[in-house]
């Protein structure tokens, strides 16, 4: 059975996350029921923590910032975001 927190189709990664903004670091820290939790060193406030979390997904997946889309949860801590291009594994975000 594969993961629920995301899908691969084609070349496209669909990322189910719950995001913690205001952490002391950024980091991913496991699974939050059907999503994986990932904690932010960004403020919650002007999109920061959204903006933070694009760049560290895009960093991570090895792709350009505009191959990483929000395309749910622009003001929730529930977010849905989809990734182009990468070949590397989603589980490999999980911590060791």
């Amino acid at each position: 059975m594969s993961p629920l927190w995301f899908r691969i189709h084609n070349e496209v990664i669909t990322l189910t996350l719950h995001v913690q903004p205001g952490a002391k670091r950024t980091e991913v820290v496991g699974l939050h029921g059907e999503a994986l939790k990932v904690k932010l060193a960004a403020p919650p406030v002007e999109g920061k923590a959204n903006e933070a979390l694009l760049r560290y997904l895009a960093d991570f997946f090895s792709v350009p910032l505009r191959q990483v889309e929000l395309k749910q949860g622009g003001q929730s801590r529930h977010k849905v975001i989809v990734i182009t291009g990468s070949t590397i594994d989603p589980l490999s975000l999980l911590p060791q």
